[in-house]
C-alpha cells in the first residue's frame, strides 16, 4: 500500500529532526523515515571517548537547548543520543524508525519514496542521510596486502582492544587527532597525516566555527572576497584530550606513507614501520544511493544545488551534508538555519 504526505524526510538524525521541527512549525504534513531502530542518528555508533567541540548550550537544535552534562564541559556522544531522543519525543515528531529507504523516483507531480515497509508519495523530499554510513578509504598501494587489522573511524570504539599493539592512525582531521590521543597510553601510536597538523586556537569551539562558516557564506552570497571560513583557521579543534596529548608531545605526526606492506607501512625514503593495526580516519562521502534513480549527478559526480534545493528538481532538498548544503550544516548548532530555509522553500512550493 502506498501512503501519501506532503513531505518525506529521509533520515532521523540531527538534520532530519531539525527539518521536522521547522516543518511542524509551518503546519506542513510530513513523515521522517529513519533506517535506525532507535533515536540518535550516527551518535549511537561513535567511539566511547568522543566529546563535542562545544559546551552543551552551543550544541543545540532549534527550539531546545541541550542540557548540561554533569561533570562535563564538552558532552559525550551518549549525552547527545539522549538529547536527540528527548527532542524527538518532546516535539512529537513523526519518526518511523526501522524504515529503510531504498529509492526515490519521479511519479508525475509527486516523488515516490520506496522503503522496505511500503511506498510513500510526497510532494517534496528532504534527504538528510548524512555521511556516517559511507566511509571513505583511499586507494593506497598495498592496502589489500597488509595482513594486520584495518578499520575506519566508524568501527573504532575503545583503545582497550588495541592494548600493547603498534597502531598506525591515518588522518589529520578531528577524528584522527582524537583517536590518536585516545590510544596514547594504551598502544604504540604512529600518527600519519597528509600535511603537518593544523590546530585551531585553543579557545575556539563549535560556536566560533559556526560563526566563521556563516560569515564566509554571507561574503560569497554578497560577492565579497572569500574569507576562507573554517578552513582558514585550521583542521583540528583542540578539545581537552587532544590538547593534553599534544602538549605532552604525544601527537608528533609523520608524513603520509607511500604504501602498505604485509607487516606495516613504508615511506618514500625507505623507512618502515611495522604495525598490528591501521585505523583510517580519512573521512566520508554523502550517503545518496537512494537518489541514484533521479539521475541528478553532473559530469564530476556533483549534484547542483541552490542552498539546500536541487537545481534540477526543486522538490528535493539536501540537509546536513556540510558546507555543500549550508554553513556548518553537518553540526548540531549549524543545521538549524538551513533546515529553516528548506522548510520555508517547501512551504512556498506547496502553496
Amino acid at each position: 500500500m502506498t501512503q501519501r504526505t506532503d513531505v518525506v524526510v529521509v533520515g532521523g538524525g540531527q538534520a532530519g529532526l531539525a527539518a521536522a521541527y521547522h516543518l511542524r512549525r509551518l503546519g506542513i504534513e510530513h513523515v521522517i523515515l529513519d533506517a535506525a531502530a532507535a533515536p540518535g542518528g550516527a551518535w549511537r555508533h561513535t567511539w566511547d571517548s568522543l566529546r563535542l567541540f562545544s559546551p552543551a548550550a552551543y550544541s543545540s537544535l532549534p527550539g531546545r537547548l541541550m542540557p548540561v552534562q554533569e561533570g562535563q564541559v564538552h558532552p559525550d556522544a551518549a549525552h547527545v543520543v539522549s538529547y536527540l531522543a528527548d527532542y524527538e519525543k518532546r516535539y512529537e515528531l513523526p519518526v518511523q524508525h526501522g524504515a529503510w529507504v531504498s529509492a526515490v523516483h519521479r511519479d508525475g507531480t509527486f516523488l515516490r519514496v520506496e522503503t522496505d515497509s511500503g511506498d510513500w508519495r510526497a510532494r517534496a523530499v528532504i534527504s538528510a542521510t548524512g555521511t556516517w554510513t559511507r566511509p571513505f578509504l583511499p586507494a593506497v598501494p598495498g592496502r589489500r596486502t597488509f595482513t594486520g587489522r584495518q578499520i575506519h573511524t566508524v568501527q573504532y570504539r575503545t583503545p582497550d582492544e588495541f592494548a600493547g599493539q603498534r597502531v598506525i592512525v591515518v588522518g589529520g582531521g578531528n577524528s584522527g587527532a582524537q583517536i590518536a590521543a585516545d590510544l596514547t597510553g594504551h598502544a604504540q601510536v604512529t600518527w600519519v597525516t597528509q600535511r603537518p597538523p593544523r590546530y585551531l586556537a585553543d579557545d575556539i569551539d563549535g560556536r566560533a566555527l559556526f560563526d566563521h562558516a556563516t560569515a564566509r557564506r554571507r561574503a560569497l552570497d554578497e560577492g565579497r572576497t572569500d574569507t576562507g571560513g573554517v578552513a582558514s583557521l585550521g583542521d583540528i579543534v583542540a578539545v581537552p584530550p587532544v590538547r593534553a596529548a599534544r602538549d605532552a608531545g604525544l601527537l608528533a605526526a609523520k608524513p603520509m606513507f607511500t604504501r602498505l606492506s604485509r607487516s606495516g607501512v613504508e615511506w618514500a625514503d625507505g623507512n618502515r614501520q611495522d604495525a598490528e593495526a591501521v585505523i583510517w580516519c580519512t573521512g566520508f562521502r554523502p550517503a545518496l544511493a537512494h537518489l541514484a534513480g533521479l539521475r541528478l549527478r553532473g559530469a564530476r559526480g556533483h549534484i547542483a544545488t541552490t542552498g539546500t534545493q536541487s537545481v534540477e528538481d526543486p522538490r528535493l532538498h539536501f540537509l546536513g551534508y556540510g558546507d555543500w548544503t549550508g554553513p556548518a550544516s553537518a553540526t548540531l548548532i549549524g543545521v538549524g538555519r538551513p533546515a529553516r530555509e528548506a522548510a520555508r522553500s517547501i512551504r512556498d512550493l506547496l502553496s
